[in-house]
């Protein structure tokens, strides 16, 4: 394993407990440290999305916190969004993705720091 690699897990760590997901990690490891193509970063993620995903809603459905009227038009509307958006991406071409998404985490990351955090409720008894 090289230094990079090591430092980029070490961040990775950091920028996970922080709230930043996983996927939004492993496009920033493979686009800066692996230097791959935007495009491609983004298919490898979608790649480790989907058994994940599967998983996870495999848990909330056991532990019953699926709210299944809303799961049909969710996943239709991924099947149109994904074609869609795959098309577009290519469209763009990988430098203006890359240049999109580094806009879109600093928009998500300052929306973050300067929002304030609302109160949950407490749990009913």
């Amino acid at each position: 394993m090289n230094i990079a690699t090591i430092i980029a897990a070490f961040f990775a760590a950091v920028l996970g407990s922080l709230g930043m997901g996983g996927g939004g990690v492993l496009l920033i490891y493979l686009t800066v440290f692996q230097n791959m193509a935007q495009l491609d970063a983004q298919g490898m993620n979608l790649l480790f999305f989907l058994p994940i995903a599967a998983l996870s809603l495999l848990f909330h459905a056991k532990n019953k916190l699926v709210e299944w009227k809303v799961v049909l038009p969710s996943v239709l509307c991924g099947l149109i969004g994904v074609p869609v958006g795959s098309w577009i991406a290519g469209k763009l071409g990988s430098q203006l993705l890359s240049k999109a998404f580094a806009l879109f985490l600093i928009y998500i990351g300052c929306r973050e720091l300067f929002s304030k955090k609302q109160q949950e409720d407490p749990p009913q008894k």
